[in-house]
């Protein structure tokens, strides 16, 4: 089978790309750069931008399917820069899809589609789209995760997945955060007791892609629909990112504040941004803490069903992973990332998994 991954290069897309290879599938990949470690699995690389629509139909043209993990994701940044990624970026791929007369889409998607602010306590799919978003980012992904499932027909089949807080060996996202943090000193996290939220091993988040895409045709169960992907296993913020900080050989976070002083916080800190139309990204935002100050944990029966999704890398053994990685590659710990709960790079021009 011809597959073609968007954002092959990043943490998930990579993930992908390599349980693929390793059955044997003939994969290609759309990336804004040429990655070396694509090269090394023998994957195809076409370098262009998702809202290149000639260069997206060209990277499509002669797949069977597509798995589209491309996207600009965060936390702050202009809402014009995720629309034209994300919403735009999309419309290309689903285009190009038809074009080409791909048979199956599978798109990644977020929970933070569902999510406005308030708590998600084991909640399934029917939980609605959220009225209201902290942040551009999500709305965007909002919009595409329905254009793809509305996409779905007789001749192409759609599906989207929304894996939640990916993380593993390779992480270049939230263990770098925290652990720069923590190094300094500055780790506080919002105090929130009860709250848990769900999180995903990346192994298992990419095996629920290839799932999905083995699963999907015209007509069959998954066909315009979407799944919640996680471990199953619900940890508070802490917890988690103590997990995180373990496997690194850090000692845990211990200082907090309460969640009301960080909500007002953030709230200031991005009005006085924008009032002086600084392009930064603040320390604090909204987003960020509405993600660690509420509960966001999902019930993943339909992917079990439909896909035969099972998380079968635990939590203990991922972090057992996490730390057998870290100590045969000290300085994945150490780049500089985004704030907290921000699942990819800061908003700029370029592509990365959702």
């Amino acid at each position: 089978m011809k597959v073609m991954v968007t954002g092959g290069s990043g943490f998930l897309g990579q993930a992908i790309c390599r349980l693929l290879t390793a059955r044997g599938e003939q994969v290609s990949a759309l990336n804004r750069r040429h990655h070396p470690a694509l090269a090394g699995l023998g994957v195809v690389q076409h370098t262009t931008d998702l809202r290149d629509r000639d260069g997206v139909r060209a990277a499509v043209s002669g797949c069977d399917a597509v798995v589209h993990c491309a996207a600009l994701a965060g936390v702050w940044g202009p809402a014009h820069a995720y629309r034209s990624i994300n919403v735009e970026g999309t419309a290309n791929v689903i285009d190009a899809c038809r074009r080409a007369g791909v048979t199956r889409l599978v798109h990644t998607s977020s929970p933070s589609v569902v999510h406005d602010g308030r708590d998600l306590e084991g909640v399934d799919e029917s939980a609605p789209y959220a009225r209201r978003f902290p942040a551009p980012y999500p709305a965007s992904k909002a919009i595409a995760e329905r254009m793809v499932l509305a996409a779905d027909g007789d001749r192409l089949a759609t599906v989207a997945l929304r894996p939640h807080l990916i993380w593993g060996p390779g992480d270049p996202h939230f263990l770098p955060h925290f652990a720069a943090r923590a190094r300094r000193g500055r780790l506080v996290l919002p105090r929130a007791p009860g709250k848990r939220i769900d999180t995903v091993y990346v192994d298992n988040a990419a095996e629920a892609h290839l799932l999905a895409l083995d699963a999907l045709t015209p007509g069959s169960p998954p066909a315009g629909r979407a799944y919640f992907i996680t471990q199953d296993e619900p940890v508070t913020l802490t917890d988690w990112v103590n997990g995180l900080l373990g496997a690194a050989g850090l000692p845990p976070v211990t200082r907090h504040v309460p969640a009301r002083l960080a909500r007002l916080g953030a709230a200031a800190v991005e009005h006085g941004y924008r009032l002086a139309r600084v392009r930064a990204q603040p320390p604090i935002t909204r987003m960020a803490v509405a993600q660690a100050t509420t509960s966001h944990w999902f019930d993943i029966s339909a992917a079990r069903r439909d896909l035969g999704y099972e998380p079968r890398v635990g939590t203990a053994e991922g972090l057992a992973r996490l730390a057998t990685h870290l100590s045969a590659n000290p300085d994945h710990a150490a780049a500089r990332t985004p704030e907290l709960l921000t699942p990819e790079r800061r908003p700029s021009a370029r592509t990365s998994e959702a």
